[in-house]
């Protein structure tokens, strides 16, 4: 019989939310694995919720899970710091990104021209758009310096 410092599945999705074919995944991909069975139930180390929080955090965050199993080794938990900077910089220039398309579509709600493409400002930020997709596309980072509308 399962002990304090052990849960077996069940107690694992309920505490979790997570359902047991997601379990049943990331043992596949190895991100976690159980300490045993009882009977046909597997069984967990409690530090489990643990484990499953911290790949929660890390698919939040943006990381893919081959990312998240390099960090989970079978000793603990081993963090890239500079792999963590480099995912900031990366949400940051999401963020910038969606900033930008945040405020053109604001201004072509409000925008008084006749028709948007009589907006200098919406002309600029189309174009902007353009070239920060021709630039994605040959794999070049996005411009940092992205103007926002009506500046």
């Amino acid at each position: 019989m399962p002990d304090k410092k052990t849960m077996d599945i069940g107690e694992v999705i309920k505490l979790s939310g997570l359902p047991a074919s997601t379990l049943r995944f990331y043992e596949e991909k190895q991100l976690i694995q159980p300490i045993g069975r009882h009977g046909l139930r597997r069984v967990y180390d409690a530090g489990i919720l643990q484990r499953l929080a911290l790949i929660s955090l890390g698919r939040n965050a943006g990381f893919s899970l081959e990312e998240i199993a390099s960090m989970l080794t079978s000793k603990g938990v081993d963090i890239d710091r500079k792999q963590l900077i480099a995912k900031a910089d990366e949400i940051d220039r999401r963020i910038k990104q969606l900033s930008v398309m945040r405020d053109g579509l604001r201004h072509a709600a409000e925008c008084p021209a006749p028709s948007h493409l009589e907006c200098p400002t919406f002309l600029r930020i189309l174009n902007m758009l353009d070239k920060a997709q021709l630039k994605k596309r040959k794999g070049l980072k996005m411009n940092d310096s992205i103007p926002t509308p009506g500046k």
